[in-house]
């Protein structure tokens, strides 16, 4: 018998939540550290799921040898640097998205990936969800051939909160998060590398320092486009819509729910093992250690994602 595959989870807070929801529901994976920042919310998270060792330092799971693999749903700033420090001790790693902030912070993730052997996985959820897989199914047997993404990712919160409406401790971006989603999914439903992106911003915001809206447009080497707004002002309807249009038809993504461009519903649930993209990411990760291989959405398969928005990044900047 196998014997578990024993992991430390970083980070948490509603993500963080997430993965242990998903990772409940798979077999031989056992959480056995829990971090955090808040030592008593931590203590309090952990004896919910049963697990035995509390830090507030990931050093002090790292050390841990029983550990196998680490879940980082740590903040953004933090990804690079700890998902580096996941590597040296000889842990697999998964980071969720962004795999950095920065160009340089993910080609050193990469790299150091490539030469520890180890598996190291970005959360890129999209290439999850039931509702994009059914459609990836599609490009792969030559059904369906993208040829405009449109979406919209709209947030309310012109404070620093969470997904769960918690304070927040850092502060979320709207390029390096939330449009890398969509950079990367383009280019993975299109099967081309984006060869031209631009972008404009809104305002910056007087005490988050950052852009409140944002317009990206993108092109794939086969003549794809997609176009892409993302807003944290929008006072409505939240979320994530993806609208294919292709030549054989049009589908709207929301999460984990599809739909035809006339909105009828299409049945997703016999896609893959759940209908949950978080739980089904976790799955694809343990599967890669098991199995001694590659996973999807592994650091390298998404790096051409933070390639882009580094353009975008000093396309903005120069104004």
């Amino acid at each position: 018998m196998t014997r578990p595959l024993k992991v430390a989870l970083a980070g948490a807070g509603a993500f963080g939540i997430k993965h242990l929801d998903g990772i409940r529901n798979i077999d031989g994976v056992e959480v056995v550290s829990l971090v955090s920042r808040e030592l008593d919310k931590t203590r309090e998270t952990a004896a919910r799921y049963g697990i035995a060792h509390v830090t507030t330092d990931l050093a002090d799971s790292l050390a841990l040898l029983e550990v196998d693999a680490v879940i980082l749903c740590t903040p953004t700033q933090m990804h690079a640097e700890q998902s580096l420090a996941c590597l040296r001790a000889g842990k697999h790693v998964q980071v969720e998205i962004p795999l950095a902030d920065t160009l340089a912070g993910a080609q050193a993730v990469v790299e150091l990936a490539r030469r520890s052997g180890l598996v190291a996985m970005c959360g890129h959820t999209r290439r999850f969800n039931p509702s994009h897989q059914w459609v990836q199914n599609r490009v792969a047997t030559g059904e369906f051939k993208l040829q405009q993404l449109d979406v919209q990712t709209y947030f309310f919160r012109r404070s620093n909160i969470n997904a769960l409406g918690q304070a927040r401790s850092w502060t979320d971006h709207l390029l390096w998060h939330h449009a890398a989603h969509t950079v990367d999914l383009f280019a993975y439903q299109a099967g081309s590398p984006i060869t031209r992106a631009n972008a404009i911003q809104g305002p910056i915001h007087p005490t988050l320092g950052i852009a409140m809206d944002m317009s990206i447009q993108l092109q794939a080497a086969n003549g794809a486009i997609c176009t892409l707004s993302l807003s944290f002002n929008n006072d409505g309807p939240l979320g994530t819509c993806f609208r294919y249009i292709g030549d054989s038809g049009t589908y709207l993504a929301r999460y984990d729910d599809l739909f035809t461009g006339k909105d009828e519903k299409i049945d997703v649930s016999r896609v893959a093992a759940s209908m949950n993209g978080i739980e089904l990411q976790d799955r694809e990760f343990f599967a890669a250690i098991r199995e001694g291989r590659e996973p999807n959405a592994s650091v390298a398969q998404v790096l051409p994602c933070y390639q882009v928005l580094h353009g975008l990044e000093q396309q903005l900047n120069a104004g």
